[in-house]
């Protein structure tokens, strides 16, 4: 029997490389369903290729009909609600991915989770819904997918550490001075991988190895002296796990979304598939030591992890808010940490008893950040 699959992002960086995957494994996947935000000629175009899957667009200004069945933000959560998905992969960018990471527990599908904001925000309470309905929260970024894999195969008992690998962004060999006059087109450059241009800029600032270090924490319940993070500009080790022997074993591939999303996919299977395939004869890789300094994001992130609470969502709101000011040249690339670090000191100490709860903090944090910037 195929698996029925939902995409929740499918116009997207994420979504555009599950659909190779569906395209990949036809006779694996039944395509169920397909959000995206605003792209509704990219949707009716993939109805055309895969006829029967429900479409869902996530503006509040879309109207449906016309072959797209649901509409506004209400519309994607009952569109979850209504595809009977097996396994959906949330693909959605930033903290607009929390509802409806929420809402694909609660309608008895796993979920396949690129959205770290979802961890970020609120783990515990996605967790626990998952353990209610006795689901699966299989992690897809590569760095989180590759360290599944590895405590799947030697036991998370056994795991001394986490060692989340870098890329370094594109400007890692950079002066301070050269930081400060970076634009949003140079930090739109990745180097290694094709992604969106909040999570392009968010490795430009090692942001989004904050949000993984936090992302791995809540995922395999370690502690923050237990994750470490290693500069690897090649991108073709994902991650590694450091035994309690003290023996290190990595997971390799080349930098390609499609593996890892496959791989979820197919979970607890593995399955054969033509993504990620290395080729020895050329290879070269190269490590190097973060630096705290120069990229003060990282150590922020750790010290939202260690503050605990909802400092971690304060942490995301805040450095998304500022992301958007620095795309709109209102702020340069250097403020970005300022303003976050701003935000994060303030105090946010409460526990997120409620997804309500977490997203009430989110909007507050914004709310502060908007009014910093404001000042600048």
């Amino acid at each position: 029997m195929k698996k029925r699959v939902a995409i929740l992002g499918a116009t997207g960086s994420i979504g555009k490389s599950a659909l190779d995957v569906l395209r990949n494994g036809k006779e694996r996947f039944q395509p169920v369903l397909f959000c995206a935000n605003e792209n509704r000629e990219s949707l009716l175009e993939l109805k055309k290729e895969f006829p029967g899957v429900l479409l869902a667009l996530a503006s509040d200004t879309a109207v449906s009909g016309a072959g797209i069945d649901f509409t506004g933000s209400q519309g994607i959560l009952d569109a979850i609600a209504a595809a009977g998905a097996d396994i959906t992969l949330n693909g959605i960018s930033g903290a607009a991915g929390l509802l409806p990471s929420q809402a694909v527990l609660k309608s008895g599908s796993d979920l396949a989770l690129a959205n770290k904001e979802t961890v970020v925000m609120a783990g515990p309470l996605i967790f626990a819904l998952a353990a209610e309905k006795k689901l699966r929260v299989i992690p897809v970024d590569s760095e989180h997918s590759a360290v599944f894999r590895l405590l799947a195969a030697h036991g998370k008992d056994t795991a001394q550490e986490i060692i989340l690998t870098a890329s370094g962004g594109p400007f890692r060999n950079y002066s301070q001075e050269m930081l400060s006059h970076v634009t949003p087109e140079e930090a739109l450059a990745h180097p290694t991988w094709n992604m969106g241009p909040k999570i392009t800029v968010d490795s430009a600032t090692l942001a989004n190895k904050g949000l993984e270090v936090i992302e791995a924490a809540g995922l395999f319940g370690f502690p923050p002296e237990n994750i470490k993070v290693v500069v690897h500009p090649q991108s073709i080790i994902h991650s590694m796990v450091r035994l309690k022997d003290g023996a290190v074993y990595a997971q390799m591939a080349n930098p390609d979304m499609r593996l890892s999303i496959h791989g979820a996919l197919t979970w607890p299977q593995t399955e054969s598939a033509p993504f990620g395939v290395l080729d020895f004869d050329s290879l070269s890789l190269t490590f190097e030591k973060c630096d705290f300094e120069r990229f003060p994001m990282l150590a922020l992130a750790y010290e939202a992890l260690k503050g605990g609470g909802l400092l971690p969502a304060v942490f995301n709101a805040a450095n998304e808010a500022a992301v958007q000011a620095f795309f709109k040249r209102r702020i340069g690339f250097l403020e970005i940490p300022r303003i976050v670090r701003y935000a994060i000191r303030e105090s946010w100490h409460e526990k997120p008893l409620t997804i309500e709860n977490v997203l009430e903090r989110d909007r507050k944090a914004r709310e502060l950040t908007e009014t910093l910037i404001g000042s600048l």
